[in-house]
């Protein structure tokens, strides 16, 4: 790779007029600090990862492009506007330069192109798969930590800090090599498809992602959970879908100080300690007796809080948690549910609990709306990780957008609509890429807010999105049945 520093300065500058509207959120001591956790070297070249990065995040905005178009499309733009001058610094690069008559100036293999300020695919892919994944952690742990100083209001729920945790898969084009190293599914929804396993710890009150690990579909969503929580801090407390029950997950999240809340599923017993309050007990869960729990080393029970409650045309249900004190989160606190908007009365905020949808959302936002699903090119597993990354890092960064334009307008943050902040964003990127740094800091980027807090979404209480077969009986093999969760409607 070449790493002439003159290179490194056009790229850096191209990279930045690209996508200026989320350049401030990503200045040189966030890549440095993300560098020095992961413990990894920066670059110097035009293909640095610093460079990758901003690509990442090009790739994931321009989806119908090729990499290929994707790396020269800067340049042409600023080329055509008159505004910068490739060809000229090509030539100055080149100026005082002998070259022995008759001998090229670079090899006809070379993947770095002619111009100063062009890079052939082959030497994009060639970095792009020798990009640790760590760096993207590493790049995502500083920003989440960056966030948190500036809008600390948003990440916490009186004491402590609120995370979401869940999993989804990821459809992966039919590539023989992404369907050796990713597998394909199983069940009879999606069997036979190449996917990929995404597990993400989110902050839902703002929907921004906080963390996450991608693994091939065999591998277990509580597995790669395994790899978020290690990351969890005294004072967390994470909302998870009821698929993560599991003893070991609970002694982990315990072990780091950090508190959760899940739904309680069917078949598990529990012996209660005492009553706290109507419909809300202390309970405790001895330990599974399965060979994978002996000699485990953790403790032979665990003692935990279940609130019971119940919504109307849904089955009885109930929120087993490790926050004991009623006092900290209240039976209110947990289960609450907003049903009503009346002219003037204070909004019902919704059950701590419930705010664990925030993160279907997301998913939702993700791969549908962002375009993950069903746009990545790559047909190699380190493309597809690399590709993931670079959505996960746009979504996060359109997401902190919203919330700056938000607190602008004295809005919560979830009453925004990220389709029509992506769109905003996507339609002034050529007047960011073309205005002078003087405009886009004093003109275009507070229009740019001012347009997300334009647009609103409708505060809608008790709204219920009906999932297919959500009131028949799930045949789950082997003799067994699991009853819905939602009742069925009397004709």
């Amino acid at each position: 790779m070449f790493t002439d520093e003159l290179r490194h300065k056009v790229w850096n500058e191209i990279r930045q007029r690209d996508l200026r509207a989320v350049g401030k959120l990503l200045p040189d001591e966030v890549f440095l600090g993300a560098a020095e956790l992961a413990g990894v070297r920066l670059g110097r070249s035009a293909l640095s990862l610093v460079q990758l990065v901003w690509l990442g995040i090009a790739s994931a905005i321009d989806r119908t492009r090729s990499f290929a178009s994707i790396l020269q499309l800067t340049v042409k733009l600023l080329d055509d506007n008159g505004t910068w001058h490739p060809r000229a610094l090509s030539k100055s690069k080149r100026k005082g330069r002998k070259t022995a008559p008759g001998r090229r100036t670079t090899s006809k293999h070379s993947p770095r192109g002619t111009l100063l300020t062009r890079i052939s695919e082959e030497a994009f892919v060639q970095a792009r798969a020798r990009m640790p994944l760590s760096f993207w952690t590493a790049l995502l742990l500083v920003l989440g930590q960056r966030f948190e100083e500036q809008h600390a209001a948003w990440v916490r729920w009186k004491e402590f800090r609120l995370l979401a945790l869940d999993g989804t898969t990821i459809n992966l084009p039919a590539w023989r090599g992404l369907k050796t190293h990713f597998g394909v599914a199983k069940n009879a929804k999606s069997k036979g498809r190449t996917q990929a396993r995404l597990v993400m710890l989110q902050l839902p009150l703002v929907r921004m992602p906080w963390r996450y690990a991608v693994g091939p579909i065999g591998q277990g969503e509580r597995t790669l959970a395994a790899e978020l929580l290690d990351h969890l801090s005294p004072g967390d407390l994470v909302l998870m879908d009821r698929g993560f029950w599991s003893y070991g997950l609970f002694h982990q999240i315990q072990g780091r100080g950090a508190h959760f809340a899940i739904r309680l599923p069917a078949g598990i017993r529990l012996h209660t300690l005492r009553r706290l309050g109507p419909r809300d007990r202390l309970v405790r869960w001895n330990m599974p007796t399965g060979p994978r729990w002996r000699g485990s080393g953790l403790p032979a029970h665990l003692d935990l809080r279940v609130v019971d409650y119940k919504i109307r045309g849904f089955r009885p249900s109930a929120v087993v948690t490790n926050v004991k004190s009623p006092r900290k989160v209240s039976r209110e606190d947990w289960v609450r549910l907003a049903t009503k908007t009346e002219a003037g009365a204070r909004r019902l905020e919704v059950g701590l609990y419930h705010r664990r949808w925030e993160i279907e959302t997301t998913f939702s936002e993700l791969k549908v709306t962002q375009g993950l699903e069903g746009s990545l090119r790559s047909r190699r597993p380190p493309g597809v990780y690399y590709e993931i990354a670079g959505h996960v890092l746009l979504y996060l960064l359109v997401r902190w957008l919203m919330v700056e334009a938000a607190a602008a307008a004295g809005l919560d943050p979830l009453r925004l609509s990220f389709k029509a902040a992506l769109e905003e964003l996507y339609d002034m990127r050529h007047a960011l890429i073309t205005a002078t740094p003087q405009r886009v800091s004093h003109v275009l980027l507070p229009r740019l807010l001012e347009r997300f807090a334009q647009h609103t979404v409708p505060w809608r209480p008790g709204r219920h999105c009906p999932r297919p077969h959500d009131t028949k009986v799930k045949n789950c093999g082997r003799g067994k049945r699991k009853l819905p969760h939602k009742l069925k409607q009397a004709a």
